[in-house]
């Protein structure tokens, strides 16, 4: 059951964009069609999930254990920046077809902001190593379904004669407002 409630809660309640304002940058430049939304969502789940696991690791085995947990943000950092660059690395060599297709979306991700937040949220909740994947995993839907629905929503905004002073960033800031307050409607699911 705890779980599912972290499933739950990662993707409706607490939703990381829309919820806990991580990840505005990716968020606002990268949805503007749906299919570089899928593709960011991708990219992001992959990176998420696997640093997420490497840093549980290094916090619980380094970190904590020598005392030296004021080196954690620096820390989890550089895991990140050098996950990125590896799983770069070795997409390139084992899967030219899958690195083509995640693209520029690779080198974005060290600077994404959602990454370092769950490795740092994980450790803050004090989840266990399952409970860490599946709020990560999570988190990464949660990341994907409002990058996918912002995206939808600007395409259909794309198509329509707005006025002047509406078109282009004020349209997109205050459908993502509306957005944010459409995802409050579901705090009182989970706690």
């Amino acid at each position: 059951m705890t779980y599912i409630l972290i499933f739950i809660s990662a993707i409706f309640v607490n939703n990381i964009v829309l919820s806990q304002f991580l990840g505005i940058c990716p968020f606002l430049g990268i949805s503007k069609k749906i299919n570089t939304a899928v593709g960011m969502t991708g990219a992001v789940a992959f990176v998420m999930t696997i640093s997420t696991i490497i840093t549980y690791i290094i916090q619980k085995t380094i970190l904590h254990p020598f005392d030296i947990e004021f080196l954690r943000t620096i820390t989890f950092i550089l895991v990140i920046a050098a996950l990125v660059q590896l799983v770069e690395i070795i997409l390139k060599k084992v899967s030219p077809a899958l690195y083509q297709a995640l693209g520029v979306y690779l080198p974005l991700i060290t600077t994404n902001c959602i990454i370092l937040g769950v490795a740092l949220l994980v450790i803050k909740k004090d989840f266990n190593l399952v409970q860490s994947v599946v709020y990560a995993i999570s988190t990464a839907l949660g990341f994907g379904l409002a990058l996918v629905l912002f995206a939808g929503i600007r395409e259909q905004l794309s198509m329509i004669k707005l006025p002047k002073g509406m078109d282009g960033i004020p349209a997109a800031l205050i459908t993502a407002g509306l957005l944010a307050m459409a995802f409050m409607g579901f705090t009182g699911i989970v706690k």
